[in-house]
């Protein structure tokens, strides 16, 4: 299969490598944030539950909703500081090419 020509031809090497990494940073900045936002709606939902309803029913569910948007707020953090991490590693392994 040949190679597709460079999407910007006339930046240097070095500067479209910066940019890609800047990029896969931005994007996982917007998975922990999705992350953070999804965590606090059910969170926010749980107590909403809990609080204007008083059948049985949507209490259970709104004290499931509490502790499942906890712990998705923190597998995103988590989530986040791993893929943090290999982006600086590769950030910092010579390019080959």
């Amino acid at each position: 299969m040949p190679a597709s020509p460079p999407i910007l031809p006339h930046l240097p090497p070095d500067l479209r490598d910066r940019l890609a990494l800047e990029r896969t940073h931005l994007a996982n900045e917007r998975t922990v944030l999705a992350y953070v936002r999804t965590g606090m709606t059910l969170i926010v939902a749980g107590f909403s539950l809990i609080n204007f309803f008083r059948d049985n029913f949507y209490i259970w569910v709104g004290a499931a909703f509490v502790p499942l948007g906890v712990g998705i707020t923190v597998a995103g953090w988590f989530r986040y500081r791993a893929k943090s991490q290999r982006i600086a590693a590769d950030a910092q392994a010579p390019v080959v090419r």
